[in-house]
């Protein structure tokens, strides 16, 4: 089945960079990408295969001609009873299209933080084979930047110390994603996590974009952002008609 459906003239993705925003607490990570595409001014290229998602559609930023569609990059809706289908197609797509590297960012529930996760709001998390070294490739910022390893303490009524990937609180389809990679996976993989409460997190997607943006050596200050102009009604709905209220 086909999961790539170009919308522009074939892009080679060999040798990219491949940034996953998964679902998760606060939506931070889809309001980074948000930041991330509206600041670089970054083109869609293409529309991944719908049929593992809740059907929606909707209008495209900035009036721009055509449909969004739910797996198109900013927000994916999927259908809880093909949550695997569609992780083993992402890492199917991620191989074949030879990206030197993947970068997953999620949020997490900042009612889960332990004591010693009270320091920091973010963390990074790794797969078994890429844990001693990341040096000399496109992640290897992480070797150097202050973010530390995530753990995590056993999820309810579980034991998890010997689990290679830890539970995630709030993270969506991470841990799943991250469980479903194979030992021989070549492709240097990482995560970025952030502890988020669930409101306006414009700051905190602002604060993950930017952590994001130095592990991938973009240079983008932190008052550079630009926030897309759905933001404006989008993201909190429009504003209340004032004459309702006398």
């Amino acid at each position: 089945m086909t999961f790539v459906y170009p919308t522009a003239p074939t892009a080679d993705l060999a040798g990219k960079i491949l940034l996953v925003p998964i679902v998760s607490t606060a939506n931070v990570a889809q309001l980074a990408a948000d930041l991330l595409i509206a600041t670089l001014e970054l083109q869609q290229i293409a529309i991944l295969d719908p049929t593992y998602c809740i059907p929606v559609v909707g209008g495209r930023e900035d009036g721009l001609h055509g449909i969004t569609t739910p797996i198109e990059p900013h927000i994916l809706f999927y259908g809880k009873s093909r949550k695997q289908e569609f992780t083993d197609a992402l890492l199917g797509f991620a191989q074949t299209s030879q990206f030197s590297a993947v970068l997953f960012l999620s949020g997490m529930d900042l009612s889960n933080r332990t004591d010693a996760q009270m320091l920091t709001p973010k963390y990074q998390l790794r797969l078994p084979q890429h844990k001693s070294s990341l040096e000399g490739t496109p992640l290897q910022n992480l070797e150097r930047l202050p973010i530390p390893a995530y753990r995590s303490p056993p999820s309810p009524g579980s034991s998890e110390e010997n689990t290679a990937i830890p539970f995630i609180p709030g993270g969506g389809l991470t841990r799943r994603t991250l469980n479903s990679i194979p030992s021989e996976w070549a492709i240097p993989t990482a995560s970025l996590l952030q502890f988020v409460l669930e409101g306006d997190n414009a700051a905190d997607a602002a604060l993950l974009a930017s952590v994001t943006a130095k592990v991938i050596d973009l240079n983008i200050t932190p008052g550079e952002w630009k926030e897309p102009s759905s933001w404006k009604a989008g993201l909190f709905g429009s504003p209340h008609d004032q004459t309702l209220y006398g």
